[in-house]
């Protein structure tokens, strides 16, 4: 009996291990994941290697894509493309209300993710594709258009979608 339990030990012990990593790495390096206190609901500056994405827990190295959500209740939430933002805020019952800050790709500057444009093809830390702009150019598309992509995974992972947007 013991013989047939071993696999699984071991895979138990890899994950605490792991797990055990993960969690000693955050709080040795102080990451940020949530901050409180953001009264004015205004986009935080933020530093690469200090905050940590809320959807899939990475290290934000870039801020090329960021995105910060802001709820009512002044906490800020960070992530480091904007697909992953979408699927996190979902579930949220205050996404409606929550104020939205993309990382513009062409004035580099923060601005609200529902009046932002957003391409289908760029190199996203996902691999999601949707790099956001402060001004429209062809094939963009508007906020909700986005959001309902992503939800639909109609996304560059998407092998499909892919080929039909980049012809590969």
């Amino acid at each position: 009996m013991i013989k047939n339990m071993m696999p699984f030990l071991v895979i138990v012990v890899l994950v605490l291990m792991i797990v055990t990593l993960f969690l000693s790495l955050a709080s040795t390096n102080k990451m940020i994941v949530i901050k409180e206190g953001n009264t004015n609901q205004a986009p935080i500056e933020m530093k690469v290697g200090v905050f940590q994405d809320s959807d899939c827990g990475m290290v934000i190295n870039d801020l090329r894509d960021a995105s910060q959500v802001v709820s009512k209740s002044a906490k800020s939430w960070f992530f480091h493309d904007h697909g992953g933002m979408i699927k996190w805020i979902e579930d949220k019952e205050f996404k409606s209300d929550a104020k939205i800050w993309v990382m513009s790709r062409d004035t580099k500057e923060w601005i609200d993710a529902r009046s932002a444009f957003y391409s289908l093809t760029d190199d996203t830390p996902m691999g999601y594709g949707f790099g956001a702009y402060e001004f429209k150019k062809d094939l963009h598309v508007d906020f909700a258009t986005m959001r309902l992509r992503m939800l639909r995974g109609e996304t560059l992972k998407n092998p499909r979608i892919k080929k039909h947007l980049l012809g590969n």
